[in-house]
C-alpha cells in the first residue's frame, strides 16, 4: 500500500511596501505604454547599502544597529531623500520610499533622483548623547554615498534639524573640517537652513488642497477636515486649514485621536500636546482610535501618519470627498480603486507632500550659492510649483481617465524615462 504524502501548504508571501510601489509603477507604465527596457531599468533600485555599526551607550555597553541607504534612480540628478529612525525600518520599506522619491521629485520638476535612508532604532529610548553617537557613526558608514552633488539627505520620521546638523558636521569633518552645508537639507537656519523649510511639507499639502478644492467646487471656508497624525506635517496642515476657515473636527497621534463635530481649537490642541506629549485627553473632545478617525464624517481627510492606513478593508467606509496624503504610502492600490470608483478625489503622496522636498531643493540651491531667500520668497515659489504641478497632473488624469495617483506617476515616469532615454546606457 502506497503511503499518502501530504505536502505542507506554504503561506502566501506577504506583500512588501516595495511590491506596492512596483505595482503602482506598472499600473502607470501601462497607461503611457512604457517599453519593456525602460520598465526593467525603472522598476529596480540602482544601489542598496546595508550597514551594521556599533555605538557606545552611556553605560559603557556597545549596541549594534542596522542602517540603510538606497538610491533608486539618479538619472535626473543627485539622490534626494530623508533618513528615518524607527524600530520597524526595513530594506523593502526604504527601497519603496526611494522609488517614490524619484517620482516625487520628477512630478514637481526637481533635478533630483530618488534616495532614502533609515536606521532600525527607537530613538525615544536613546539619550541625546547616544543619539548623536548613532547619527555620526551612521553618517560615516554611508559617507561613500552622500555628498552635495551625489546624495543629499533630509529629515524624515523621528529625525530633525539637529540630526541634520550632526550629519553635516560629520561629513564636513571628513572633508577638511570646512562646513559643507549643501550635503543635507532641513538643517538649522544658523547652519544654512532655509526659511519656511520646517512648515514646507504641511504648507505644500494645503496648497494642493486649495487647487483641488477649486476644481471640485469645494468651499474651504465651510468645509470640515480630519488629520490623522499630528506631527510636524499634520499639525501644520491642521493649523493652516483653520486659518483658511476650514473646521478641523478630528486629529490624532500615535497614542490615539480626538474628535469634536463643532471643530477643535487647533492652537489649544498644539499647546496641550506640547505640555502632555499627546493629543489624547484634550478637554472638550471625544476619544477615538486612529482607525475610527479615518472614517469620521468630513469633507477633507489628511493621512499624515504611516503607511497602509487606507486599505480595501476600510476604503468603502471613508466619508471624505477629498483625501490629501501628507504621509508616504498611506493608501494601498486596492483602496485607490475603491475610492476612485466612489468618486473620492485623492491627492497622492508623490504630489501632495512634495512641499518638503521642493523647499529642500530651495535650501540646497541657497546653500550651494550661500545666498539666502526670505520666507515669503520661499512660500511664493512653493505655491507656484504646487499649482503648476496640480494642473499638469489633473490634465493627465483627464486625458487618460485615471485617478490622480496613476496620473501623477504617469507624468513622473514619463519625465524620468525621457531623461534616461536621452542619456542612454553607459558604457
Amino acid at each position: 500500500m502506497t503511503a499518502t504524502v501530504t505536502l505542507p501548504i506554504r503561506p502566501k508571501p506577504e506583500r512588501t511596501l516595495f511590491d506596492v510601489a512596483v505595482e503602482q509603477f506598472n499600473i502607470a507604465a501601462d497607461v503611457i505604454g512604457l517599453d519593456d527596457d525602460l520598465r526593467r531599468i525603472l522598476s529596480e533600485c540602482k544601489r542598496e547599502l546595508i550597514v551594521h555599526f556599533p555605538v557606545e551607550m552611556d553605560d559603557g555597553s556597545v549596541q549594534v544597529f542596522t542602517g540603510y541607504r538606497v538610491h533608486h534612480n539618479l538619472a535626473a540628478g543627485p539622490g534626494k531623500g530623508g533618513i528615518r529612525y524607527h524600530p520597524d525600518v526595513t530594506l523593502d520599506e526604504v527601497k519603496a520610499l526611494a522609488m517614490w522619491m524619484t517620482w516625487k521629485c520628477a512630478v514637481v520638476g526637481l533635478p533630483y533622483g530618488g534616495a532614502k535612508g533609515g536606521v532600525k532604532v527607537d530613538p525615544k529610548q536613546l539619550s541625546q548623547n547616544e543619539l548623536q553617537n548613532l547619527t555620526r557613526r551612521y553618517t560615516t558608514e554611508i559617507s561613500a554615498l552622500i555628498g552635495p552633488y551625489s546624495d543629499i539627505p533630509a529629515p524624515d520620521v523621528n529625525t530633525n534639524p539637529q540630526i541634520m546638523a550632526w550629519i553635516m558636521d560629520t561629513y564636513s569633518m571628513h572633508h577638511g573640517g570646512v562646513a559643507v552645508p549643501a550635503v543635507v537639507t532641513g538643517k538649522p537656519i544658523q547652519l544654512g537652513g532655509s526659511e519656511g523649510r520646517n512648515e514646507a511639507t504641511g504648507r505644500g499639502v494645503v496648497f494642493a488642497i486649495e487647487e483641488a478644492a477649486k476644481v471640485m467646487g469645494l468651499d474651504l471656508t465651510s468645509a470640515t477636515a480630519v488629520v490623522q497624525g499630528f506631527g510636524n506635517a499634520g499639525s501644520t496642515v491642521a493649523r493652516l486649514l483653520t486659518e483658511l476657515g476650514c473646521r478641523v473636527v478630528g486629529v490624532s497621534d500615535s497614542h490615539g485621536g480626538i474628535w469634536n463635530s463643532r471643530g477643535l481649537d487647533i492652537a489649544a490642541v498644539l499647546e496641550h500636546k506640547r505640555r502632555t506629549g499627546s493629543v489624547i485627553n484634550f478637554p472638550d473632545a471625544e476619544a477615538v482610535s486612529n482607525e475610527e478617525l479615518l472614517e469620521l464624517p468630513c469633507d477633507i481627510l489628511v493621512p499624515a501618519a504611516l503607511e497602509n492606513q487606507i486599505t480595501e478593508e476600510n476604503a468603502s467606509r471613508i466619508k471624505a470627498r477629498l483625501i490629501a496624503e501628507a504621509a508616504n504610502g498611506p493608501t494601498t492600490p486596492e483602496a485607490d480603486q475603491i475610492l476612485y470608483d466612489r468618486g473620492v478625489v485623492l491627492l497622492p503622496d508623490i504630489y501632495a507632500n512634495a512641499g518638503g522636498v521642493t523647499v529642500s531643493y530651495f535650501e540646497w540651491v541657497q546653500s550651494l550659492q550661500h545666498f539666502y531667500w526670505t520666507e515669503q520668497e520661499v512660500n511664493d515659489r512653493l505655491k507656484a510649483i504646487m499649482t503648476r504641478s496640480f494642473r499638469a497632473i489633473h490634465a493627465m488624469a483627464e486625458r487618460y481617465h485615471v485617478h490622480m495617483r496613476t496620473a501623477a506617476l504617469a507624468l513622473a515616469i514619463q519625465r524620468v524615462a525621457e531623461i534616461t532615454r536621452l542619456r542612454g546606457i553607459y558604457p
